[in-house]
């Protein structure tokens, strides 16, 4: 039976958190499985295997080009569905796969499926919200997607423990099963046939260029493109950090789960605030706080102090990263879709692929510089916070 009744505002919240949270447990629960993955598959170049996080990533960013414009004209339930088809199929295949090749191939076809819950999640929410409820909306949900790191890699441990490192791929199959069946038999379909667009390149290319040349959604794309890249440089290196700088690897989960739960509360106050101050001054004070943070950090590395203070002072800035993500990814989705209403699924798709895949481009890199200390972290970080804080002080909404 289709399901007609919309969802009261609790469930829609928290299905819209499990959909977006595809990404993160994806991501998440694969990082207390770096080291093994490493030791089998690529025992040469331990590096490498931080590349499982961010071909992921990649995948994703990938995706969400088609994700969008298929929601726009299949409807928004067909392209979740096709998502954890695919999502599923690349979890099946890097539980079988022998080799870093096939696991990274594996992860980019998971990445491919997981664009379809992550990019029309965004849609639907955009659908039936606008503005600064949107905004609301959509901390709300990450402050339930929050949740997910802070358990992901204490589940994976566990996993790994009595399983071994494959079957975590197994979790993902359940985990998407689960988000899938809810959303099928729950939500009501937010498109009606008569608001769909056609599957033309004509259109799609005018939707393109209107999404990329309106200057608020294009600056919108810049600064969430630096948060991202905040985000997955932090992520992919931060368990390497944590085991050979700081000897903390058997700890990793609990340390990184702990720091998820102080970063949830971020979405709490960003919830709180937004309707009173406004989404940039928010984002801007965020990244201002983050450049000041991401300088002393590196400050740190560099001064002589004792190990264990040095510690102390990247666990803090790990959390402001993880924090600086809840208080900014929510307020510059609203802020790149608010012009966008009319192409809702084409705009997400070209927010989240052009953010997610420059992000990529950025975190890559520096995440394969690891040299055994969190300098590259911490110099990226204080380019990054800078430049963005540069590009939120350009940007202006249609309503002023």
């Amino acid at each position: 039976m289709t399901p007609t009744k919309p969802l009261h505002r609790t469930e829609f919240i928290a299905m819209m958190a499990m959909l977006t949270a595809t990404v993160a447990f994806s991501i998440d629960a694969m990082l207390p499985a770096l080291p093994d993955i490493g030791a089998e598959l690529t025992p040469d170049n331990l590096n490498a295997a931080q590349l499982v996080v961010t071909s992921f990533v990649l995948g994703m960013g990938v995706g969400t080009f088609f994700a969008g414009p298929l929601s726009d004209r299949f409807g928004r339930k067909p392209i979740v569905t096709g998502g954890a088809v695919l999502f599923i199929l690349g979890a099946v295949w890097g539980y079988f796969a022998q080799t870093m090749e096939g696991v990274l191939a594996a992860r980019v076809l998971q990445g491919l499926g997981a664009a379809g819950p992550r990019t029309v999640s965004m849609a639907v929410i955009r659908d039936l919200h606008a503005g600064r409820g949107m905004a609301q909306i959509l901390s709300f949900v990450m402050m339930i997607f929050t949740v997910v790191p802070a358990l992901a890699p204490s589940m994976a441990v566990g996993i790994i423990h009595l399983f071994g490192w494959r079957a975590v791929f197994m979790a993902f199959v359940v985990f998407s099963l689960v988000s899938l069946i809810w959303f099928t038999l729950r939500q009501p379909e937010t498109l009606a046939p008569e608001n769909r667009r056609p599957l033309k390149v004509a259109p799609l290319k005018a939707a393109m260029k209107e999404v990329l040349s309106h200057p608020t959604t294009r600056l919108s794309i810049m600064v969430q493109t630096i948060t991202f890249s905040l985000l997955f440089v932090t992520i992919s290196s931060t368990q390497q950090v944590f085991d050979i700088t700081y000897g903390r690897g058997a700890s990793f989960h609990l340390w990184f789960g702990g720091i998820a739960v102080i970063a949830a509360s971020a979405s709490v106050v960003n919830a709180y605030f937004v309707v009173r101050v406004g989404m940039r001054a928010i984002i801007k004070l965020t990244l201002t706080v983050q450049a000041i943070l991401s300088i002393g950090m590196t400050i740190a590395i560099l001064l002589p102090i004792p190990l264990h203070i040095e510690f102390a002072f990247y666990v803090i800035w790990t959390t402001s990263l993880f924090y600086q993500a809840g208080l900014c990814i929510g307020n510059l989705n609203a802020l790149a879709l608010e012009p966008m209403g009319h192409v809702a699924g084409m705009a997400a798709s070209i927010v989240s692929a052009f953010s997610t895949i420059g992000a990529v481009v950025i975190a890559a890199p520096v995440a394969l510089m690891f040299n055994g200390t969190a300098l590259p972290m911490t110099i990226c970080a204080v380019i990054c916070a800078v430049l963005g804080v540069w590009l939120t002080s350009m940007i202006v909404r249609d309503s002023d």
